[in-house]
């Protein structure tokens, strides 16, 4: 019954994204940047299978860190015009279910990212080029190509569901360092780690074992996008 209004509630949202267009995406807001790095699906195409989360999920709460400075670049990315948070619809339903299990006992999410187009994975890559941290992208905190350019990835934290205060978990978002492996915590820390990692994978998602707050759902024929997130 669930995945049956899930599915209306979505089609109903993409319909509206479509007839939105440009508007709603914010197209023509950022200015020109440097050429994607990888060949990438159509914006039509991202129009008909993103999705903007907070329209489907009652209550989730989002803090996107690259539609700002507050990131490990010190700078907004760019692509990111807007702080809003897509998903391809699959994993949006999917993280629907997550919201829901976890308000069962008083949890919710926090949002860091989501869909990233590619424009802003390059402008990763640009960062540590320049500070002379290429070592980030060999050790797999930094990708060239991620899934979160295709619309199946998100970064993530739990939050009390009344305050959305963040729970402890042992480092903050963007850590690079091993601390932020998920198996690398202990106490309150770990648990909640545990608590994260068990709802997410319970709805379907992966979690990347070098970062706690990084998960992935599988769809089939995934493409990455470069669709301006925009207001």
């Amino acid at each position: 019954m669930w995945r049956d209004n899930e599915i209306a509630l979505i089609g109903a949202s993409l319909g509206l994204l479509i007839g939105a267009g440009s508007t709603a995406w914010g197209q023509g807001v950022a200015p020109p940047v440097e050429a994607p790095v990888q060949a990438v699906a159509s914006d039509a195409a991202a129009d008909s299978l993103l999705v903007e989360l907070r329209t489907v999920i009652p209550g989730l709460r989002i803090d996107v860190r690259y539609a700002t400075a507050n990131n490990f670049t010190g700078a907004v990315l760019p692509g990111y015009a807007a702080p809003r948070a897509y998903l391809r619809w699959e994993p949006a339903i999917a993280l629907g279910r997550v919201q829901r299990r976890l308000a069962a006992d008083g949890l919710g999410l926090l949002v860091y990212d989501a869909y990233r187009p590619v424009r802003a994975s390059a402008g990763m890559v640009s960062w540590a080029a320049r500070m002379g941290r290429m070592g980030l992208i060999d050790s797999g905190y930094v990708a060239r190509r991620s899934r979160h350019n295709q619309g199946v990835a998100i970064d993530l934290t739990l939050v009390d569901a009344r305050t959305g205060v963040p729970l402890e978990m042992g480092t903050a978002y963007d850590v690079f360092t091993e601390d932020a492996h998920t198996a690398n915590a202990h106490g309150a820390a770990a648990g909640n780690r545990a608590r994260l990692v068990a709802a997410m994978e319970a709805e379907g998602f992966r979690n990347y074992t070098q970062e706690w707050w990084h998960f992935s759902f599988e769809v089939a024929a995934p493409r990455p996008f470069d669709r301006i997130i925009g207001p």
